[in-house]
């Protein structure tokens, strides 16, 4: 009976550990690394919290690293989430990986915006015609410009 009190008692403390709200740290942190990934089980509260989905393997969002990097540590209402596109052992971007497939991406860096009261408050759309050509006037970079906008004002 004692075994079976400790036991419940450990699996009563995991289940609150896990349920935490996440906090934002000294870092940004990585997530996913090519798995699929439930974006609100990271969305800071009371942050505005961008989501970047990168990868190692594309130039432009490795530039994009450092003015992130210097975003969150700056400035305490933003947290930044860097959603990991690849799979370990793939080299190269990885536009198959299951959270590459789960967020449609055709395009990285691609950024998701939520605000402190966790709602999207914009986000980065490619949308494609019957042609098979990325209709520009339904595709948006909405995201990205406030994301480019909080990293200027910080200049």
């Amino acid at each position: 009976m004692k075994r079976l009190l400790i036991l419940f008692s450990a699996l009563c403390l995991l289940s609150s550990v896990s349920s935490a709200a996440p906090a934002k740290g000294a870092e940004p942190l990585v997530v996913s690394r090519g798995e699929t990934v439930n974006l609100a089980d990271f969305v800071v509260p009371g942050k505005t919290t961008v989501f970047d989905f990168t990868s190692k393997f594309c130039p432009p969002c490795q530039a994009y690293n450092e003015p992130l990097h210097e975003l969150h540590a700056k400035r305490a209402d933003v947290a930044v989430v860097k959603v990991d596109i690849n799979r370990p052992d793939v080299r190269g971007i990885d536009w198959e990986s299951p959270v590459a497939r789960q967020f449609d991406l055709h395009s990285i860096p691609h950024f998701k915006v939520y605000g402190p009261d966790g709602r999207l408050r914009a986000e980065d759309k490619i949308v494609f015609g019957a042609d098979g050509q990325v209709d520009r006037t339904a595709s948006s970079n909405a995201a990205r410009v406030i994301v480019d906008g909080m990293i200027n004002s910080g200049k």
